[in-house]
């Protein structure tokens, strides 16, 4: 098959690679789309250890199931694969697997290719018809609606009454926002500081979309949602956040610093990280995707697997408008 293999920092190969075989429970999925992550990101400038040259990347996956059960079956991907049988695992926690991994990230090869191996149990069907690049989407947008869904249980507010502010307007912050819209927020608030994409946003979205210059001096919130997560988002949060509000912290582009965790302290600000999504989180967002509940979802812009080095050099540039890009390998016999 065909893949778009990680070589070493800021190299990617569009090259043959060896076909996946699937384990006990597995499936072969023949990939239709696949969304560039910021995780893929952090690897390819050479920034992740787990994610170690060469490797194929990539964890936003739908596609069609093409070996094992169900062939045929139009599908997306959750990433993430679990024991099963750990405490975490049994009582729905499945993200907070001791023994966890993810496509993408050894032993197992991720998505920039034809084919990918997931366990069964990891599919979720996708209805005839609905785009499989917008399938694609279910992954990312799960890790805002999970952080969301853990917000609700933390606020002293309902929902309706939140006012929010998102922290980002990549794919997760875009995804975050629809969560909260779809749990019931009407105040919704994204930062987008670049000018392409916070254009891209006002056009494509009904959220209203900010610059650190229209942040209102002295401006506070009941929700904040960090999906950058490095010392400066982490300072604004704490920062915006008002007396008794919650910070999610979904982005982590920087492992420490930022956080005043006196004004945390003395105003009883809650501090949630959350990581990824549990099973029932993924499939909960899908069926709301597929549901319309989530928007149109035309916020992706699509390239040739085979371009995907370009891809990468123009989000790290900061010339990509769309939250989103979508890789679609070519299929030839």
């Amino acid at each position: 098959m065909k893949a778009l293999v990680y070589t070493g920092p800021e190299n990617l190969v569009f090259r043959n690679a060896d076909n996946p075989t699937r384990g006990v429970g597995e499936v072969i999925v023949k990939v239709e789309s696949v969304g560039i992550c910021g995780s893929d990101m952090h690897a390819f400038l050479g920034h992740d250890e787990r994610r170690f040259a060469p490797l194929i990347l990539g964890h936003e996956v739908a596609g069609v199931v093409v070996d094992g059960p169900n062939i045929g079956h139009r599908v997306t991907l959750n990433p993430l694969v679990t024991c099963g049988s750990c405490a975490a695992c049994t009582s729905g926690h499945e993200n907070l697997c001791p023994d966890r991994q993810i496509i993408s990230m050894p032993p197992r090869e991720g998505g920039f290719a034809q084919y990918v191996a997931i366990p069964e149990a990891n599919l979720v069907r996708v209805p005839d018809g609905f785009p499989l690049e917008k399938a694609s989407l279910v992954e990312p947008v799960a890790c805002g609606w999970h952080a969301v869904r853990l917000a609700q249980s933390a606020l002293d507010k309902d929902m309706p009454d939140v006012r929010a502010l998102v922290i980002g307007g990549g794919a997760i912050g875009v995804g975050a926002g629809l969560s909260m819209m779809a749990f019931g927020v009407k105040d919704v608030t994204i930062l987008e500081p670049n000018e392409i994409r916070h254009q891209y946003l006002s056009q494509t979205t009904q959220m209203h979309v900010v610059n650190l210059k229209d942040l209102i001096n002295g401006a506070e919130f009941d929700l904040v949602i960090d999906a950058v997560g490095i010392i400066a988002t982490r300072k604004m949060a704490s920062k915006i956040a008002r007396p008794g509000a919650v910070i999610m912290h979904i982005g982590l582009g920087a492992a420490e610093g930022g956080l005043d965790i006196r004004r945390m302290t003395l105003q009883e600000i809650t501090f949630i990280g959350t990581y990824t999504y549990t099973a029932e989180d993924f499939r909960v967002t899908a069926h709301a995707i597929f549901d319309g509940r989530l928007g149109a979802l035309d916020w992706i812009e699509k390239r040739p697997l085979s371009s995907g080095q370009r891809a990468f050099e123009e989000i790290h540039a900061g010339k990509m408008a769309a939250p989103k890009t979508v890789l679609i390998p070519e299929h030839r016999e």
